[in-house]
């Protein structure tokens, strides 16, 4: 059954990189273990705003960023040493734990090839055990992820957890998955269940659920429903994810934690440059908000 829908809000990261923001809102904080969900672009940047669009080195605790390109190119660094390149299809798994820092750069044209620069940016809050792990960072090419074509209109990339009858190798804390779909026009498909909640976002096209239609930008979510079937009224892109959730999280700019002292603790470590930055990027970063 439908539970909700949520339409996204339009944000502005700043000099051009502008995001649509699904979760959290307020009226729904979170899909399962999932905590937050932005979507940005497709954007083209003149290769004179390039370099100010760059998400500057900015720290994280508690949770994993998901990091998953539909097209352009992104170069992560984070205080662990990593210095890796996304593609489009590439998984970027970031567990946060006690704490990390991490810059996202764009360079030009790399990074707006194929219609332009388009990331899906999801977090993931971690089980209360596992909150204070230490930092860890994981890359998995496209060509390690299961992919799903049975000829219905609808082919699927699994990017995390496990989905009709597909599981991914991408490591998690919890269970959860994590689908990027593509639907020719009139393909119908019901949704994989298995999972206290889940949710279907429409990233381009339009769809119908129950006879109502769906938009870019919007966010259905359901129960545990295998009944519920989606039918692409166009071609589509959606991403499908949900899982198990873990009870309720506080939540600060980057921060996410079930207590709120940890999040005090670790506005004050920011500010007094306690967490540390990316070694080969710490010249410059993101200070604390008001």
């Amino acid at each position: 059954m439908l539970e909700m829908v949520i339409t996204a809000r339009a944000a502005d990261l700043g000099h051009g990189l502008k995001v649509r923001r699904v979760l959290p809102y307020a009226k729904r904080r979170m899909v399962g273990p999932w905590i937050f969900v932005d979507h940005a672009g497709p954007v083209t940047l003149a290769p004179e705003d390039t370099r100010a669009a760059d998400v500057r080195p900015h720290p994280h605790i508690g949770l994993s960023t998901v990091s998953y390109l539909l097209s352009g190119q992104v170069a992560h660094q984070d205080s662990l040493g990593v210095h890796q390149l996304i593609n489009p299809g590439d998984v970027n798994w970031m567990t946060a734990g006690r704490g990390i820092s991490h810059s996202e750069r764009f360079t030009h044209p790399d990074s707006f090839v194929g219609g332009g620069l388009e990331l899906m940016q999801l977090w993931v809050a971690l089980p209360e055990k596992d909150e204070e792990t230490d930092p860890a960072f994981t890359h998995y090419p496209a060509a390690d992820l299961p992919v799903r074509d049975a000829g219905d209109g609808v082919w699927m990339r699994l990017i995390a957890g496990e989905a009709y009858g597909m599981k991914s190798p991408v490591k998690t804390h919890s269970p959860l998955f994590y689908l990027h779909t593509e639907w020719q026009a009139g393909a119908s498909l019901a949704l994989p269940g298995g999972h206290s909640e889940q949710a279907v976002y429409v990233a381009r096209g339009e769809i119908e659920h129950a006879g109502q239609t769906y938009m870019p930008g919007q966010l259905l979510v359901f129960g545990d429903d295998t009944d519920a079937v989606i039918t692409a009224r166009t071609k589509s892109t959606l991403m499908l994810f949900g899982g198990e959730p873990l009870g309720e999280r506080h939540v600060f700019w980057n921060f996410v934690s079930s207590r709120k002292e940890r999040i005090e603790q670790a506005k004050a470590d920011w500010a007094a440059g306690r967490i540390p930055l990316p070694p080969q990027d710490n010249q410059e970063w993101i200070p604390l908000p008001a």
